[in-house]
Parts: C-alpha cells; sequence; structure tokens
C-alpha cells in the first residue's frame, strides 16, 4: 500500500497524552507501523555516561502508531484524510480529501 504519511509531513495527533498537537515527521518505521514526530509524546530516559555523552535524565521523542496520526491540511491546519490521484502529466501525488490540495508538489 502507498505511504500516506512521508518524512517531512506535518502531521496531528489524534488520540492519547497529546491529542490535539502537531508536529513534523522526522522519521517513519514501516516495519513497525509507527513514527517519530517532533515535539510529540515525549518521555524522559535516564542516560548513563559515555565517552560521547553526560550522564543524566534525557528527554526524547518515542513512537507514535500510524493509525493515531492524520496529516495536517495545508489550507487550514486541521486533521485530513488522504487520498491519491494522477496527474496530466502522469505523475501520482497524495492530495488532502478535506479541501483537495496537493500535499506533495
Amino acid at each position: 500500500m502507498a505511504a500516506k504519511i512521508k518524512k517531512g509531513d506535518r502531521v496531528v495527533v489524534l488520540v492519547g497524552r497529546d491529542k490535539g498537537r502537531s508536529g513534523e515527521v522526522i522519521q517513519v518505521i514501516p516495519k513497525e507501523g509507527r513514527a517519530l514526530v517532533r515535539g510529540v509524546n515525549l518521555v524522559k530516559r535516564h542516560q548513563s555516561q559515555t565517552a560521547k555523552q553526560e550522564a543524566g535524565i534525557i528527554t526524547k521523542e518515542a513512537t507514535v502508531h500510524l493509525s493515531n496520526l492524520a496529516v495536517a491540511d495545508p489550507k487550514d491546519g486541521k486533521a485530513t484524510r488522504v487520498g491519491f490521484k494522477i496527474l496530466d502529466d502522469g505523475r501520482k501525488v497524495r492530495f488532502a480529501k478535506r479541501s483537495g490540495d496537493v500535499i506533495d508538489g
């Protein structure tokens, strides 16, 4: 199945602790069906000291399941479903079903 959410997309969280928050997708893990979103699902990790890093408690993003994310509409930033269409020049593009705008150039 074609990817509805890709790296660099602006997404909105639909459920959970961060419901309603939006951010940019940093990484998508298709095998697990999860994505890393900047500034969303922050967790604290206790880090032991290494040669590169100091010891202490660090805050970083944890993955979110793709079913809990929706692409933000380019027009108004609200959650939208994604459809696919083929343009006149033969390119297959994603579009927002809410407004009809093309998501990727």
